[in-house]
């Protein structure tokens, strides 16, 4: 518990052993059980009765995620809990629409006369997929990628994060009661090293979705399809949503008490602990100033406290290793030279508590300017008044491509920056506005492949031609 300190639960750490059992479960059940043999429309009905009992025990879910995770209650179960519900509901009616929807097709070829052709393509389930998952969104990351994972008529085996498995293993309480077979849903806790290593190159496996850290996602990447790694290695077909540097770009046209608002979700949502978080912001110079005290000042009504009470804004970080981070990491802003505005300490009382943090006058050669905090770490840069494409090429100045933002009443220079930053999602005069329909991830280092959206389904489907003379 990362608010008093204190040991919740003890859970059993899978073994090579187990992986290897549970990836048999997983194949047979994709090869020779009933899910392999079940048509889509009942493969949906399930998902909805499962999406039904995360709802029927969303006070309870939220409750398990906001002890384990330090999330602030309410906004476990508006947005943990709420969104992995939702997920699951999207997910459910695409299982009979999949082929229907052109995603099978019928191809003019050549003909062989005086015979004819008929070509056609459609969609298969790839196999047993292993997914493996972060912490700062426990539930809702399962759901993300289980639920277009199974929608598609695959099986898995997943991998919590070390610190955070139980809403997990509740998940898979709960989808046995909706009915799902014997070895459709496998949920392993255990450390990366040896769980998440096994996983990514197990023969068996035939897809691996992972959420997390770059260098992680490199080493799972090379994993999965080198073979010098492991004699019996196969090639898997690999997603990855890896780290942000997201800029947020804030002109002096904008609604400035909304880009407050804004902007702080944008850096504080989830503690910080947030993958698309603005990991940097740049504000026009006319307006930096005002910007920088209203920010403050809105952080000092901010209560910092037990997530489990209601009223709290802001809750502990997830665990103690991740605050020492934090707090080096401020350690390192204020010796480049930044400014330190407020915030940079742990907060005075038990828990793994930060401050929400402000610095300014940040350079773009400093190391916070260059790399994630994945803290409630709010990193401010000007930019000189009307410098639209100077601004552009710093934003853009970043290994990172997984989300953006920008702040201005003017459409055209809206549209224009959308259309220039490099990154997966561009959110314009908004933040963290994440939708179950919509496509989600990045580029460059922060990965490849979507999640949510129809487009989520092609990374766990694969295409097969086929054609017949006559």
């Amino acid at each position: 518990n990362a608010t008093f300190v204190q040991v919740i639960a003890s859970v059993s750490s899978a073994s090579v052993a187990d992986v290897d059992k549970a990836v048999a479960a997983a194949k047979e059940a994709f090869e020779n059980g009933e899910w392999g043999r079940m048509n889509a429309r009942e493969r949906g009905r399930l998902m909805y009765r499962l999406a039904d009992l995360m709802e029927e025990h969303q006070e309870e879910l939220a409750t398990i995620e906001s002890i384990d995770s330090g999330a602030v209650y309410t906004l476990a179960l508006k947005t943990h809990i709420g969104m992995s519900v939702q997920t699951f509901r999207y997910f459910a009616g695409w299982c009979d629409k999949i082929q229907a929807s052109g995603y099978g097709a019928t191809i003019p070829i050549n003909q062989a006369r005086p015979n004819h052709n008929l070509t056609f393509t459609k969609k298969e389930p790839i196999g047993v997929c292993a997914i493996i998952i972060p912490w700062n969104y426990p539930l809702m990351m399962l759901a993300w990628k289980s639920a277009a994972c199974l929608a598609a008529g695959n099986t898995l085996v997943l991998k919590p994060a070390q610190v955070t498995p139980l809403t997990s293993l509740k998940f898979a309480e709960l989808s046995a009661k909706a009915g799902f077979p014997k070895g459709v849903i496998n949920i392993l806790p255990g450390s990366g090293g040896l769980v998440g290593q096994h996983l990514s190159e197990h023969p068996d496996v035939r897809k691996v979705g992972f959420t997390g850290s770059t260098p992680t996602g490199k080493q799972i990447m090379k994993r999965s399809i080198f073979i010098f790694y492991s004699a019996a290695a196969n090639l898997k077909k690999v997603s990855l949503e890896l780290g942000g540097k997201s800029p947020l770009i804030i002109f002096s046209d904008c609604e400035l008490d909304r880009a407050v608002k804004m902007g702080m979700g944008a850096v504080y949502f989830n503690k910080g602990e947030n993958c698309i978080a603005a990991g940097r912001l740049f504000v026009e110079e006319s307006i930096h100033d005002e910007f920088v005290r209203k920010v403050v000042e809105e952080i000092k009504k901010m209560k910092i406290g037990d997530p489990l009470d209601r009223s709290t804004d802001h809750g502990p970080q997830n665990h103690k290793a991740h605050l020492e981070k934090l707090l080096q990491y401020c350690e390192t802003g204020v010796k480049e030279g930044a400014t330190l505005v407020y915030g940079g300490r742990q907060v005075r009382r038990p828990g793994f508590f930060m401050e929400p943090t402000v610095f300014t006058d940040v350079e773009d050669h400093m190391y916070i300017a260059q790399e994630e905090s994945f803290g409630p770490v709010m990193v401010i840069s000007k930019f000189k008044n009307g410098d639209v494409d100077g601004v552009l090429r710093r934003a853009n100045a970043t290994e990172y491509g997984l989300a953006s933002g920008v702040f201005t009443k003017d459409i055209n220079k809206a549209l224009y920056i959308s259309e220039k930053l490099e990154a997966g999602t561009v959110f314009i005069n908004t933040y963290n506005k994440t939708d179950v329909a919509a496509p989600f991830g990045g580029f460059k280092l922060s990965g490849f492949g979507k999640d949510l959206g129809e487009e989520a389904l092609h990374e766990y489907l694969r295409t097969k031609a086929i054609t017949v003379e006559y």
